[in-house]
């Protein structure tokens, strides 16, 4: 395994967040997928999805129908390293609707990820997301 620095880390962690929402931005979900690992779990507010192909099918049913012609934005707030091969990635997000230049507050949301390192690429292992405001 290659020692990194925790700036190019956390640059590499960065890039596979940011690839997530350049599929997103095209509606790919099999674009969305491929930086999950095959066992990766996603806890979205009332959704469990147990493994990437469950991923990828919630996403292509959501950008055929709700997400269709979304776009998502997000912010990195923290990125910490409990060892040298684990992200674990606090966030924040939000959906643009097709044709808005702006998030509906509503559509807000705190997320945590947990990526590792194998073989120098690192995967999400983990998602979970939390809506920001409540009804």
């Amino acid at each position: 395994m290659t020692s990194l620095t925790q700036s190019d880390a956390d640059r590499e962690v960065r890039a596979v967040i940011d690839q997530i929402y350049r599929a997103w931005a095209a509606n790919d979900a099999d674009a969305f997928v491929v930086p999950y690992a095959q066992d990766a779990t996603a806890l979205l507010p009332g959704v469990y999805l147990p493994n990437r192909e469950a991923i990828r099918a919630n996403m292509k049913v959501a950008f055929a129908g709700p997400l269709r012609g979304t776009t998502a934005v997000h912010e990195v707030d923290s990125i910490r390293y409990p060892s040298s091969d684990t992200a674990i990635v606090i966030g924040k997000s939000a959906t643009i609707a097709a044709g808005q230049s702006e998030p509906l507050p509503t559509s807000r949301g705190h997320d945590t990820w947990v990526l590792s390192r194998n073989d120098d690429k690192w995967q999400v292992q983990a998602f979970h997301t939390s809506p920001e405001y409540w009804d």
